[in-house]
């Protein structure tokens, strides 16, 4: 097990993943606490080596979206595991459907996530899923790859975004630096939300804000922005699609299963949904054959972030979440759910 800089009464972290960018805001965590690194390489080991007292004084883990290959989702079982020390969890990324909030709470345990380092790439990716999906290149893309040029059938004729209705479900700092984008292009923005926007900010990014039922009704382009959770798992379904105009296009950078994926497909293959720019699927890395099917489909394996500059960003925000439990007993950016604990 690797350790820090000596030092038997200091505090201790636990390093669930990798640091491949920040190192040097990693390195001078070593100067105020003790790193921990587990053995393990599956659950099963992980949980019997946290059940060693391996980890025993740790009061905080920094985790990634891969560390679940090791330890996988962060709940009850995985927390009583885990040393009574432990009170934050200090996750790398926006999305934290990976870690059970409800069961961290119930053991005291704070979970922080990275939450504004993530919206300018993630608003990018959707962007270009947008064009890609509006404009039908998936299919000349494919036909040219496979040496046919545009195909010995061309490809149906995109569409322009201008004038074209962008409905963004799920209005955070994705949804609002999305918008700020769409509108270059002269897109009409509408949007959904848990929690409607204060007039300044609705005429800052041009957004309208409607019902549910509308969104899915007057949107040409219905953008999914929002958090993976109970409430929003499989909120687009069949139902849903229903309600949508004929010939709609589906963009998703959000979380896989915010989508029913064989409704998806089921749209997609009636023609009712025109095409779709993906970049998360509902059982990753596996990927529904009926998308992987469909030539309209403009699929990306979960590269929203994946660039050098919002990986660091990331990084260092997430480390800057474990200085502060160790040094000052609270986080930089607790998630929404656990407001009221951060007092």
């Amino acid at each position: 097990m690797a350790s820090s800089r000596g030092g038997a009464d200091r505090s201790k972290v636990l390093l669930l993943g990798e640091i491949e960018h920040a190192q040097s805001s990693w390195d001078d965590i070593g100067d105020i606490a003790e790193v921990l690194t587990p053995k393990s390489t599956n659950r099963a080991d992980f949980i019997h080596e946290a059940s060693t007292g391996a980890f025993d004084g740790c009061v905080a883990a920094y985790r990634t979206f891969d560390s679940f290959e090791v330890t996988g989702k962060v709940d009850a079982e995985l927390l009583q595991a885990l040393p009574d020390s432990l009170r934050f969890i200090c996750h790398n990324g926006a999305g934290y459907d990976q870690v059970d909030v409800q069961a961290c709470t119930a053991r005291n345990i704070r979970v922080s996530n990275t939450p504004t380092a993530v919206d300018d790439a993630t608003a990018d990716m959707a962007i270009f899923l947008l064009l890609g999906a509006l404009r039908n290149v998936a299919v000349g893309m494919a036909s040219l790859r496979a040496g046919d040029w545009r195909g010995k059938t061309l490809p149906a004729l995109g569409h322009d975004p201008q004038g074209k209705v962008l409905g963004i479900l799920g209005m955070g700092g994705i949804g609002r630096n999305m918008a700020k984008k769409a509108l270059a292009f002269g897109m009409k923005i509408r949007y959904h939300n848990r929690t409607r926007l204060d007039p300044d900010a609705e005429e800052e990014i041009g957004a309208e804000y409607v019902d549910f039922d509308a969104l899915l009704a007057e949107s040409d382009v219905l953008s999914l922005n929002l958090p993976l959770n109970p409430k929003t798992r499989h909120i687009i379904s069949r139902d849903e699609f229903s309600k949508m105009k004929p010939g709609i296009i589906i963009v998703n950078t959000a979380r896989g299963a915010v989508i029913d994926e064989a409704a998806l497909v089921e749209a997609l293959d009636s023609g009712h949904v025109c095409s779709a720019g993906l970049d998360v699927y509902e059982n990753e890395p596996e990927v529904h054959p009926g998308l992987l099917a469909n030539p309209r489909v403009l699929l990306v394996p979960h590269m929203g972030t994946f660039t050098v500059e919002t990986e660091t960003k990331m990084e260092e925000w997430a480390i800057s979440n474990v200085r502060m439990a160790v040094e000052r007993g609270c986080l930089r950016s607790i998630v929404p759910e656990q407001k009221s604990m951060d007092m």
